[in-house]
């Protein structure tokens, strides 16, 4: 089983923790984004990120000066380099070495510029969403760069994927699982509204996913059918909105 997640927008380099272990496994491929993004213009960069001219300036510099090899640019792990409150519930800074070793094993980061990182793979600072609109050779987007090859990675560990990512990054993957016959699973976090209808918030939904990820590092969780008994934060699972491929928790 492999536990599929989305990263952060917001990045930083940690060096008051456990260091890195491994470059990540596209390695060559980010140093091939990081080239065409080093080729635009600051305006052409801007349009690119989405972003504000503080954010622009910043990660204009961070592709200036980057190198994804780690020689002159410092890494970070990946479980630790993002941001946010998904990673701030997972909470890896205070797991035990334990619950290190299992995310190490079953977690997989999906990244627009990355592909797939380990946990502990080292990571420069970057911006680049998967939804990004960046030509790359023949490809017009990250979705036709990337292709099946981030599936491929993770079918190569497993036939099990449980899907804690986001639309945009799920779309990286689960589509190319489904073809090939993997089985997937994803875990919906939601409230019921007045009219009785499940409604998924953004931030709630990313918090749920990080608390999910802890707890299974937690209780070492080997299996999607054990997810069930979730229950963080007053979660509880809906079997009756469920089907075998999509666990729906409902917050009380």
């Amino acid at each position: 089983m492999r536990i599929i997640i989305s990263p952060a927008k917001k990045m930083n380099v940690v060096d008051d923790a456990f260091g890195w272990s491994e470059l990540p496994m596209f390695a060559d491929e980010a140093a091939r984004l990081a080239d065409v993004v080093r080729a635009l213009s600051y305006e052409e960069a801007k349009a690119l990120w989405q972003c504000s001219d503080a954010l622009a300036e910043l990660n204009f510099e961070r592709f200036r000066t980057m190198d994804v090899r780690g020689d002159t640019t410092a890494l970070t792990p990946a479980v630790l380099a993002y941001e946010g409150i998904q990673y701030q519930h997972l909470a890896a800074r205070v797991m035990t070495a334990d619950q290190l070793d299992y995310l190490q094993e079953h977690l997989r980061i999906l990244s627009g510029f990355y592909g797939v990182l380990r946990p502990f793979d080292g990571v420069a600072s970057y911006r680049l969403e998967m939804q990004a609109k960046l030509a790359v050779g023949g490809a017009r987007d990250l979705y036709g760069f990337w292709g099946d090859a981030l599936f491929r990675a993770i079918a190569a560990e497993t036939n099990v994927i449980v899907n804690l990512a986001s639309v945009e990054y799920a779309k990286a993957v689960v589509p190319h699982a489904r073809r090939a016959g993997c089985r997937v699973v994803t875990c919906l976090f939601g409230t019921i509204d007045a009219r009785g209808r499940f409604v998924q918030r953004a931030t709630a939904a990313k918090a749920a996913r990080g608390s999910m990820v802890r707890w299974c590092a937690e209780r070492s969780i080997e299996r999607p059918d054990d997810l069930r008994v979730f229950d963080v934060s007053g979660y509880a699972y809906d079997e009756k909105r469920s089907d075998a491929d999509t666990l729906v928790f409902v917050q009380g």
